[in-house]
């Protein structure tokens, strides 16, 4: 009796973390068509450079999103026309964060400052990177 009740434990969890899974893939595949929508929408000229990590190590993924975090705030939009839209997508940026803070040797500053256009498109690279990492994990 008490094997069957382990083994059944053991199920439930295996089964958990492979449904787990797709649902962290849909949900950072939505924040990319979110990119896409802020890209158009957000002033690139004339505004502050922000600090933008390009290739971040695995182990300092979270270092990466907290600097795209911080960035996020400082984008602003093209036109008042876009500015509903412009707040309510930088909300749904604003809530992307990741799990498991590793030590990294890496700040925010220590990334080059770059237009908020080419911040979207590595953000964009990023979440990729993320989904690829999720995949390779949970199947």
């Amino acid at each position: 009796m008490e094997r069957m009740i382990i083994f059944c434990m053991l199920f439930f969890c295996s089964s958990m973390a492979q449904t787990a899974a797709p649902y962290k893939i849909a949900k950072y595949k939505q924040l990319l068509k979110t990119i896409d929508l802020l890209e158009t929408a957000v002033k690139d000229k004339d505004v502050e450079l922000l600090h933008t990590p390009e290739n971040p190590a695995d182990g300092c993924l979270f270092t990466a999103v907290t600097c795209f975090q911080k960035g996020i705030l400082k984008l602003q939009p093209e036109n008042s026309q876009v500015n509903s839209t412009f707040t309510q997508t930088v909300k749904v940026l604003k809530r992307f964060t990741l799990i498991n803070p590793r030590k990294c040797e890496s700040s925010c500053e220590s990334y080059e400052k770059k237009t908020p256009k080419e911040f979207l498109k590595s953000l964009a690279k990023l979440i990729k990177k993320v989904i690829r990492n999720t995949t390779a994990e949970g199947y």
